[in-house]
């Protein structure tokens, strides 16, 4: 069957169900049994079906940027490197959050169903397995941007270089002089979280001394609270965002220990309130909004049936030194 003419019809033949079920099905509406749902699924994806066809294949006018939820500058940076690249192409995006749980998502999925997309960005744990199964049956291109799980090989992904990035950040503080160098880590669930505590261990080459975190400031803050308060406190702290990083600060202050003088304290991504903070914080810097241009960049390339090379981009880190770094007291 030639894809450019397969119609719900068409499929509903070759399903043995009715039209009104394919409908259901493209819609993510119920009252489909779950074999027939699977069948149809199956022969949308192998027909190569959507519910919009353009004339020409680079026609792309609009493209979906999905994020597990919008609350910090993360995602700020990321959806203007996006935007800048679409403005560029005069391509249109619409970004959307998946914080309002199941009914955020299947009212996203509807919408996605209906053809009104070219391209998907999945960011951060939008990309995960349920989701990317469920745009499965879409046959429209889609990118993992930062993906907060492992991506399956056939998704292309954007991500930075974390592993590296937190070797670079441990090996500062080693010149400066610390020994006693404790690590915050971030949500374990999230990949880049595993990395950037192999990259610091592999830095110390040892366990080194360890306390979990989740990425926001609370979890910094009860951490280096713990870590400032033992019999050995750290000389300094490497934190694996610089969220956490903000509340080592804090937790330094309630302990009236000064930073740099007595702590150093080093962040991750170079988010503005890095440099904004008193004493400015040394961190190592993500290209958020270069990342997030990056993967627009690869989508637009995908939905005009361009090449895009290799599949995995990992996009460098730098250390950046500033005021909240010192050597060792």
């Amino acid at each position: 069957m030639d894809s450019d003419r397969v119609t719900m019809a068409a499929i509903a033949q070759l399903a043995g169900v009715s039209v009104p079920t394919v409908s259901r099905v493209l819609n993510g509406r119920d009252g489909v049994s779950a074999a027939n749902r699977e069948r149809v699924e199956d022969l949308l994806r192998e027909h190569g079906y959507r519910a919009r066809h353009w004339a020409r294949s680079d026609d792309v006018a609009l493209i979906d940027v999905v994020f597990p939820e919008i609350d910090c500058s993360w995602e700020t940076e990321h959806i203007q490197g996006i935007e800048a690249a679409a403005t560029a192409a005069g391509v249109g995006i619409v970004v959307s959050s998946l914080s309002g749980g199941a009914t955020a998502t299947e009212q996203l999925l509807r919408r996605l169903r209906l053809g009104r997309t070219d391209g998907v960005i999945l960011a951060g744990g939008s990309s995960a397995d349920p989701m990317r199964a469920a745009l499965s049956s879409l046959n429209v291109p889609m990118v993992a941007l930062d993906p907060a799980t492992r991506a399956s090989g056939e998704l292309p992904t954007v991500d930075a270089a974390n592993f590296l990035g937190a070797h670079t950040a441990t090996r500062h503080l080693m010149d400066l002089g610390h020994r006693r160098i404790a690590m915050i880590t971030g949500h374990p669930e999230i990949r880049c979280s595993q990395a950037r505590l192999d990259g610091y261990r592999a830095a110390l080459g040892g366990p080194g001394q360890v306390e979990p975190g989740d990425f926001y400031f609370g979890s910094g803050r009860t951490a280096a609270l713990r870590l400032l308060s033992g019999s050995t406190p750290p000389t300094a702290i490497f934190a694996s965002n610089d969220y956490m990083a903000l509340g080592v600060y804090e937790a330094a202050r309630r302990l009236g220990i000064a930073v740099p003088a007595q702590l150093s304290v080093v962040g991750f991504d170079d988010v503005p309130s890095a440099r904004w903070a008193s004493p400015p914080l040394t961190t190592i810097r993500q290209p958020l909004r270069d990342m997030g241009r990056r993967a627009a960049g690869t989508l637009l390339a995908l939905a005009r049936g361009e090449s895009i090379g290799a599949g995995h981009i990992e996009m460098t880190t730098n250390l950046i030194v500033r005021a909240s770094t010192a050597e060792v007291y």
